[in-house]
């Protein structure tokens, strides 16, 4: 597999260059945060005012690790829990989340998955009375008012749960965020119909699998850093070949959890610091990515 150019620790990329103003106070940062949590998705959001979003959960195993992160963050509660869609690898380990923090709202899919996972999800909802909310396209989250956040794509009748994934935009100032859950190329295909996708920082779909991140896509959202969330020991080939290839031919910055361990990305809303938990040098050997 063809090796990335991957950025290593603490550098900083520059999207503008703005002279230095005495007199201006300076914005306040955000900070998103690409938990390891293995094979599945957790991403924490802590917004320009103080708003907490977390974005999945990982496995169910993955619940403790989640929680530790966000004590360690010290997050005291949830302004918003996103499940992007109910496989569960995704929403298993929320269950644990839900157990230990305050989470005053939920948004998911709508999609139900009879799955041991998902039942367990739903009755902690329930249990909880936490208010639930269905993600519709084109919606517009009111949290921040610093932070646009728009869904681009939600659940529709007859699409799997791939298919349903929650993929949003994030948008501080001139920082754009894509978080792309595991959407595939289907959906792709009607985001760059139907909105400005261009974002500098992408979270790849589905783990860098077969069914997403077309070249045409990637041209599109022309990101600076893509993130790839996957362990090392997968047993689904993630990421493929031609994913990989795709992220190198556009000439971004690809981290990926497996190699770098945690991942914060934080930013002033002109320019942003990627900061790596663990030195990739020790994987090397094993992984290109």
């Amino acid at each position: 597999m063809k090796k990335l150019n991957v950025a290593l620790t603490f550098i900083l990329f520059f999207i503008t260059v703005v002279p230095p103003n005495i007199n201006a106070e300076a914005p306040p940062f955000m900070e998103v945060h690409f938990i390891d949590v293995g094979q599945g998705d957790s991403i924490l959001v802590e917004t320009p005012n103080d708003k907490t979003i977390l974005i999945d959960g990982g496995l169910p195993k993955a619940g403790n690790k989640v929680v530790s992160y966000l004590k360690k963050q010290k997050i005291e509660k949830i302004d918003l829990l996103i499940a992007t869609h109910p496989d569960y690898d995704h929403i298993g380990g929320l269950i644990h989340v839900m157990k230990s923090f305050e989470v005053k709202q939920i948004l998911d899919t709508g999609k139900i998955h009879l799955t041991r996972a998902f039942a367990k999800y739903a009755a902690e909802i329930r249990k909880q009375g936490i208010p639930k909310k269905v993600a519709k396209p084109n919606q517009r989250i009111q949290l921040d008012s610093d932070l646009t956040i728009q869904v681009l794509n939600a659940y529709q009748k007859d699409q799997s749960n791939n298919e349903s994934s929650i993929v949003l935009k994030m948008t501080y100032n001139e920082m754009d965020f894509l978080f792309m859950g595991d959407a595939t190329i289907k959906q792709e295909k009607k985001l760059m119909e139907k909105y400005d996708i261009q974002s500098e920082i992408m979270k790849v779909a589905h783990h860098g699998s077969d069914t997403s991140t077309s070249l045409e896509f990637l041209r599109e959202v022309n990101p600076q850093i893509a993130i790839l969330t996957f362990s090392v020991d997968n047993d689904y080939g993630h990421p493929v070949e031609r994913v990989v290839e795709n992220l190198d031919r556009i000439e971004a910055n690809v981290y990926s959890t497996a190699s770098f361990g945690d991942i914060i990305i934080r930013t002033n809303g002109k320019n942003f610091f990627v900061f790596p938990s663990r030195d990739p040098t020790d994987n090397l050997l094993r992984y290109s990515v």
